[in-house]
């Protein structure tokens, strides 16, 4: 299992709008058969920062993802939003060993 963390700043008048579009993008990446888990987080106390935590199923899904039209929909959309670019982090998994996702 491979988990991303991706970490985004927006630009304070756009939080709704990549709110509107990162949900969109993650009701759709649900459904793809290689992933197991996309989970979008907004910040408490910073509501302009926000995390991806996208859990793949193999190596092979993350590149399946980003192939997708409604990743490129998302990032197309998002990318003037952004107040910095954003970052992530991979991660593999430690427990459970086979989450049966």
């Amino acid at each position: 299992m491979l988990i991303i963390h991706v970490h985004v700043r927006v630009n304070p008048e756009h939080i709704e709008a990549f709110k509107a579009a990162t949900i969109a993008n993650a009701s759709a990446s649900v459904r793809e058969a290689g992933i197991a888990r996309f989970d979008f987080c907004q910040q408490a106390n910073d509501p302009a920062c926000f995390v991806l935590v996208e859990a793949y199923r193999t190596e092979a899904a993350t590149a399946a993802h980003k192939a997708t039209a409604h990743y490129a929909a998302w990032r197309d959309a998002v990318a003037p939003m952004m107040a910095a670019p954003r970052t992530s982090v991979r991660f593999s998994s430690v427990f459970p060993d086979d989450p049966g996702w």
